[in-house]
Order: structure tokens, then sequence, then C-alpha cells
């Protein structure tokens, strides 16, 4: 166990085996501690904050060496200084919490040891995340703390910042709401981390394996079966895993060889299971650290929040699979009959510690008890439902997963906290309302060229950070732009009908009084939506809050986050940086850059669902609405995916696939019914003429693997 515990394959871990069994002990005692904060102990949010930074930070400076093993760096020397440098971190930050009263009680004035300790906390942060994540962030960080203290104020135009002193950017930097030990690092110290255990108590308790078997059980035999595994374990994995890269790592080692085996090209075998894995962060309940963070940023109930994502997650998933599907008929592939458990011995064998602690932790949720609490509460249901299987966990398998789910929290721990200083920034000195206000100009008040430039960040962002970061940085930026340009679309849907309150005209009158009578009756939606952009920024944010209810502003809030949250997960599939599909490629031993290319055409879903958010009540909560897009978006998705394979039941002519791209578009036009339905019928039909045909294919269409 220690071995697979010290593993990872970062060539930077070469510590001996009796410091990984110290380590070991360590982030076992760190997962019980935070168990204990979120079921019985009375602390204050800084101080818990305070020690998850610390014991985070003395595991990272451990597990992530300062150097590479060379034979400067593999002495004793480099080891005891890397663990006195994580010390040292740990009790700065400690100090700290047991500081704050201290420097409230001076005036909000620093002592030389109150310094001491926040320059200590604030190197260790850039430190260690350049250790665990590279330079991106302590860049960032090194940049957003200068900016605030010393050059913004020679920044020309809308980004010039005054300044502040070095004594109230420390202060900011330690006890801001948004700063090292603030609202991030609050998430990370109890959702993220406990859902986190949860998935190292499922994994230890064979429930990854019950996927594996699950899944063969009920897709291993239909055409494309292997592929479909892969879909549908990664898709569950994804209910464990908080990682794309070890989603990938962990079911791909399964399931790409299964492919291959059945017949389809390395590099379609590693895209699959690379864009199915990415779609594990998109699957509720857990959906990874960002469906936390959203919560927090938004305070949408975290429940709320899941139930919209349910049927966006199926209908990528679904995107997939069709991939998976068009690909087997295009390779003339036979359904697989390789032997495996039926669906009955699956779950006798390990479905108990699968099903009865996701099942229990979503009743929790539903009915309201807090994430935190519900996954401590499933952590024990995994231990309870795993003696009703043939894995029992014993102490020794509760402790090791208690320290695996520490281990696998390292690099996170550290991240979301270190990111709080970038985020604090952007908060004290206003870029993310500057930078809002700068994509509604660029995009004049486009939704689609909105979500564009934010594609293009997230991608250029994705190149250097990790998932969860990008998320925040972008969220923080280009959130509240994107949902005032959705919730200008609900505008101009009610003046559309007549239906906007009589106070508007009142605010128009002030502003635009030429404008008034457009409001009086209905107009065309076009019309509409041309008189709402013509007003300043700052009468449609006033005629958004007095026409919009509860219910409008939350799902232009929630589909803000929620397009940012997906193409954040770009990423994980699009050259050049794609570690999900080069972890892929070195299991299918295909090329990484064919594979990564593969893996973004295959994920395409990740880029078409997001403007069914913008453009449709997908996400409203209506779920009578909420069905009818996702029948319409699947029919389109499949339309797209054979206009792109040129297949689909049998090859596409040039004619029939230009149709089928043509409809797939048709479906998903916002507001046209009957153009939806158009879309609809072309592809349904395209597929039953192919299907026809591809009862008996001519020898010279079928394509060998």
């Amino acid at each position: 166990m220690i071995d697979a515990f010290a593993g990872g394959g970062n060539e930077r871990r070469t510590l001996p085996r009796g410091w990984w069994k110290a380590i070991f002990v360590l982030c076992a005692m760190l997962s019980v501690l935070h168990i204990y904060f979120a079921l019985v102990a009375d602390l204050s949010e800084l101080m818990r904050n305070a020690i998850h930074f610390g014991g985070f930070a003395f595991l990272c400076a451990l597990t992530y060496p300062a150097f590479q093993a060379t034979r400067f760096s593999g002495g004793v020397t480099w080891r005891y200084i890397d663990l006195a440098f994580g010390a040292a971190v740990a009790a700065a930050a400690i100090y700290l919490a047991f500081a704050e009263d201290a420097i409230y009680a001076r005036g909000v004035r620093l002592s030389p040891l109150d310094w001491l300790a926040g320059i200590v906390v604030i190197l260790g942060a850039i430190e260690l995340t350049r250790r665990a994540t590279g330079f991106v962030i302590p860049v960032l960080i090194v940049l957003a703390l200068s900016y605030i203290a010393f050059w913004g104020q020679y920044v020309p135009g809308v980004f010039r910042f005054a300044g502040l002193s070095l004594e109230t950017v420390m202060f900011r930097s330690i006890y801001g709401d948004d700063a090292i030990f603030g609202t991030i690092a609050r998430i990370s110290s109890t959702y993220v981390f406990l859902f986190i255990i949860f998935g190292a108590f499922l994994l230890r308790s064979g429930a990854g394996d019950f996927v594996i078997d699950m899944s063969r059980a009920v897709a291993g035999k239909m055409v494309g079966g292997p592929g479909l595994v892969a879909v549908m374990a990664s898709g569950l994995t994804g209910t464990i895993s908080g990682s794309a890269v070890a989603n990938t790592a962990s079911t791909g080692v399964i399931t790409i060889p299964m492919m291959k085996r059945a017949g389809f090209p390395p590099k379609f075998a590693a895209a699959v299971e690379a864009s199915a894995s990415t779609g594990g962060q998109l699957m509720p309940p857990i959906m990874g650290a960002g469906a936390f963070v959203m919560a927090a940023y938004t305070q949408i109930p975290y429940e709320t929040i899941v139930a919209a994502a349910t049927l966006p997650a199926i209908l990528y998933f679904a995107s997939v699979a069709m991939f998976v599907r068009i690909e087997a008929k295009k390779q003339n592939l036979m359904p697989f009959t390789e032997e495996g458990v039926t669906i009955g011995e699956a779950i006798r064998n390990g479905g108990a510690s699968f099903i009865i602690p996701i099942g229990l932790l979503i009743g929790l949720l539903v009915s309201g008890f807090t994430p935190t609490y519900a996954a401590a509460i499933g952590i024990a249901a995994v231990v309870a439902s795993s003696w009703l299987t043939r894995n029992p966990m014993g102490p020794k398998a509760v402790f090791e997963a208690l320290a695996l789910g520490a281990r696998n929290m390292v690099m996170t721990g550290v991240l979301l906290c270190s990111v709080g200083l970038v985020v604090n920034v952007i908060a004290t000195a206003g870029v993310g309302n500057v930078f809002s206000l700068m994509i509604a100009d660029w995009s004049d008040g486009n939704v689609l060229i909105a979500i564009t430039l934010i594609a293009l960040a997230s991608f250029v962002l994705g190149m250097g950070l990790p998932v969860t970061a990008a998320y925040i940085v972008l969220a923080t930026l280009s959130a509240p732009a994107l949902a005032g340009m959705i919730g200008d679309g609900q505008l101009a849907q009610l003046a559309a009908a007549g239906s906007l309150p009589a106070e508007a005209a009142a605010v128009v009158m002030l502003a635009a009084p030429e404008a008034v009578n457009a409001l009086t009756g209905p107009m065309p939606l076009g019309e509409a939506q041309a008189l709402i952009s013509s007003f300043a920024p700052e009468i449609r944010s006033t005629l958004r809050d007095m026409s919009l209810d509860t219910e409008a502003t939350t799902f232009a809030l929630l589909s803000a986050h929620m397009i940012i949250f997906w193409l954040s997960q770009d990423s994980n599939v699009t050259p050049p940086v794609c570690l999900a599909a080069f972890t892929a490629a070195a299991i299918a031993k295909s090329s990484p850059m064919a594979t990564g290319l593969a893996s973004w055409k295959v994920a395409k879903g990740i880029y078409i669902i997001p403007l069914l958010f913008a453009y449709t009540p997908l996400l409203s909560g209506n779920w009578g609405a909420a069905l009818g897009i996702f029948f319409l978006g699947l029919i389109a998705v499949y339309g797209l995916a054979a206009a792109l394979e040129g297949w689909m039941e049998a090859r596409l002519p040039l004619l029939l696939r230009l149709l089928s791209g043509v409809g797939g578009i048709a479906c998903l036009w916002p507001g046209m019914l009957w153009l939806n339905g158009l879309g609809a019928i072309a592809i349904i039909t395209i597929f039953f003429t192919t299907f026809r045909a591809g009862k008996h294919p001519p020898a010279e269409a079928v394509v060998q693997a």
C-alpha cells in the first residue's frame, strides 16, 4: 500500500520508504481532523482554514520536493530543508489565525512577528503552488499583489489603481473575505476535501471495480460496446474521482485495451476515454471541486446546481456515445463477445458499496442537509455497506482510505487557498467589474460572441492552470457580464410580450425618452433585443433589477457560471495542453497530439451544450421545458456528429452530410420551434435511410480497422 500511496508518476517524489510511512500517517490524521471539524468541532472559519492550508502546505513540501532527483538534490540535506520549509509555512499559518484579535486590538497594525508570518505564508503559497502546478499561478500571484501595491498606479485607463500600503496589502491578503484563508479556502476545507475523502473510501471499497463490471454488463454486448463501457464507467467514476486525469488513468487501463481488441483505432479509443473522463467532472452529484466553488460564488444552493446539471451531463455522455456508435458502424465492428459478469453478479459482488452510499448522499442533499454533513455520513455508509460485498473494510482499509483522501487533496488544497490571493486582488481593485464591462463592450451585447471570448480565455488559461483554478479566475472576471447579457435576453422577451412593469417606462424616460413609446406594447423579439441593447449598461442593470423575479435572476446567474464551468473543462481535451488525452495516449500507445485532436472532436459537447444554457431554459428548473430541450439536443448532437464523421448508420453522401449538419444546427436554434422540428425530422429521416442501407453495406463501404 505504501508503494501505491507514494506513486503518481512524478519523478520528483524520491523520498525513502520510511518518510512515506510517516506521510501516510500524517495524511490519515489530517483526514480525521477535517471529519471532526465537519461533525463535531465548534471552530472559527479562519482557524479551520488556516489549519487546512498549513496541513496541506506541510504535506506538499514533502511530497513535491523543491528540486528534481539529481546528484545535488537526492541527499538527506534537501529533504530536511523541505521538511523545515513545510513546517515553517504551517506554523506561520496557524500563528496568523491566533493573531487576528491582537491585530485588531492594535488598530489593524501588524507587529514584526505578524509581518514575518505573513511573508512566510505568502512566499510558501507561491513556492508550493509552483512545485505542484507550475509557474502560471505563482506568476499571477506576484503580478496581482504587486499591482495593488506598486505598479497599478502607473497603468493608464480603466485599470489604473491608486495603490495600497504594504501593510494593507498584507492584512487583506491574509484576513480578507476572498483571501488565502477566505471563501475559497472554506470551500476547500469543507465540501471539496470531504468529498475527496468520500471518493477515496469508494475506491478502497472496490466501487471502482463494480463500476467497470456494471458498465460491461449493461453495454458490453451492444454495437461499439467497449466504447460505451468506457463512457458509462467514466461517468460513474466521475462520481468518485475529482480529476479527469485520474479518471482516465484508473478506468483507461481497462477500457482502452478492451476497445482496441474490439477493433477501434488506438487514437480513437484513447480519445473516447479522455472525453468521457472529462465529462466525469460534469456528472452530479459531486461534479469535482467546481460545483462547490459555484455554490459559494452564486449563493445558489448546491442541490439546485446539481439538479440543474443532471440533464446536461447525460446529454454530454450521450454525445460521446454517439461518436462511439458512429465509429463502430464506420469500422463495421460487430458487438463484443468477450464474457464478463452479469448485472446481477456485478451488484452482488460490489454494488452495495457504491449504490447505498451514493443513494444516501443524494437523499441527504435533497432533504436539505449540508454537503459537508452528507459527505461525512456518506463516508460512514461506505464502510458499513462494504460489509455487504466481497471487500469488507476493516480498520486497516479505513486507515488506508483516510490517507489516500488526503494524499489526493494535496495539490488541490494548496492550489485553492493560493488562488485566493489572486481573487482577493480582483475583488479589491475591481478588476472583475472592469473586465466584465469590457466583455460586454467587445461583444456588443451578443451572447454568442461573449461565450466565444470566454472560450478563448479558457483555452489560454487552460494551458497553464488546472481546471478548478481556470474556472475560479474566469468566473471572477466574466460571470457578471455574461449573467447580465443572459438577463438582458429575458428583458427582451418581456418587452416583446409587452410585459415590462410600469416602473420600467419611468426609468427609460429619464435616459432615453424617445424609446418610451416602444415599451408600451408588444413588438417582434428582434426589435425588443435591439431596443434593450441600445440602453446604457446602468439602465439595463436597473431594468433587470426591477423586471426580473428571483427565479429569472437565479437562472441567468446559474447559466453564466455553468457555461464558464463547462468551458473550463476543455483544457483536458484541447491541444496543445490536454493532459487527459495525453494520459489516454500513453495507455493506448498512440500519438499524443493525434489523440488530443481526436479528443477535441469527440468532446464537442463541451462547446455545444453551453449554448443551450445561454439560449434555452435547460437550467431553469422547468422540467417539462428542460426535457423537451434535452431530446432535441440528443437529435442535434447526433446530426452534428454524423456530419463531422461523414457516417451515420452507413456512409453519408455529401448532400446528406451537409443536411445532417444543417439539421443539427436547426435543432439548436433558439426560439423557433418550427425550425427545431424541421431539423429533427431531417436527422431522423437520414437515420432511418442509413439504417436500412447499413443492414446490407456494399463491400467497398466497409472501412477496416
